[in-house]
């Protein structure tokens, strides 16, 4: 019989691999695998398109980690562009590697998470549309689809995000860092809406940091390099509440720890392996108290 304890995974993004241009240093795949496995995490998501082979079987198995599937970020609102022939072709890998999780953004169209268009009514009609249309061929597939509210996207801040619950039925992706960030309290959320939560990633925030972002005094990579993602237990993001409230409703998905990290070179040490298994450690406490 497995536990929570048991439902921890990793992502790419703690180790500072992700999809912006010019992110930051970006570490192989070898070492962020091996670390995952190092601090006991149960599987990963597949990071950016080319961090890992396009059939990762055989590299995940060498690591003992089982894939869940990953971030999408899709241009979601724009009338006459059609994301299904993206999702489509990415299905085919998760059939291939047993994965369930299908993790949506409905990215602005700009670089980066650091400005964004605002989205007029026609726009919220064709992104809610295709939401429910993803979500329905995703589970045709066996997948779940989950829309990840997201600074810089979108669907950033707490309308956005009600929008979203009471114009579609596709279910929620908890990020509880980027939803504090964009202004949801994810205790309340979770305690609102704990039925729309099928997918949870995990980051602590520095509040101040993220009332800056807020605020308009530094963008959010500026903040994300300033150190706003704090170890699990260090920030101001409450946990206990968070997962009592999806423990409460029988919530059995994954916790995915997702600590944005920017790296401006190879580090010597363990670099963001310290902070990875500071935060798996609080977690898992925070997992067993909630039992």
């Amino acid at each position: 019989m497995t536990g929570p304890t048991d439902r921890i995974a990793g992502a790419p993004i703690s180790w500072g691999v992700c999809e912006v241009p010019g992110w930051g240093y970006q570490l192989p795949p070898s070492r962020v695998l091996a670390e995952m496995q190092d601090v006991g995490l149960a599987a990963t998501e597949f990071g950016p398109e080319g961090f890992l082979p396009e059939d990762p079987r055989e590299v995940l198995a060498g690591h003992h980690l089982q894939a869940i599937g990953g971030f999408t970020p899709l241009l979601l609102h724009v009338p006459g562009h059609d994301p299904v022939p993206a999702v489509e072709k990415l299905l085919g890998t998760y059939a291939s590697t047993g994965s369930d999780t299908l993790v949506l953004s409905a990215v602005s169209g700009l670089e980066g998470y650091d400005a964004r268009p605002e989205l007029d009514d026609a726009g919220w009609r064709t992104l809610l549309t295709n939401l429910d249309r993803l979500s329905a061929m995703a589970a045709e597939h066996g997948v779940k689809a989950v829309l990840h509210p997201h600074v810089g996207t979108m669907v950033e801040n707490g309308e956005e995000v009600q929008r979203v619950l009471e114009g579609s039925s596709v279910a929620l992706c908890l990020d509880t860092g980027h939803l504090l960030i964009g202004g949801t309290d994810p205790a309340e959320l979770t305690r609102q809406a704990p039925e729309r939560v099928a997918h949870t990633h995990i980051k602590d925030v520095d509040a101040g940091l993220a009332k800056q972002v807020q605020d308009g005094r530094r963008t959010y990579t500026e903040a994300v390099r300033a150190g706003m993602y704090r170890p699990v237990g260090r920030g101001d993001v409450d946990f206990a509440a968070i997962v009592g409230h999806l423990r409460g409703h029988g919530y059995g998905g994954w916790y995915v720890l997702e600590q944005d990290t920017i790296l401006t070179e190879e580090p010597s040490g363990e670099g963001p392996l310290t902070d990875v298994r500071t935060s798996v450690e609080e977690l898992r406490t925070i997992l067993r108290g909630a039992v």
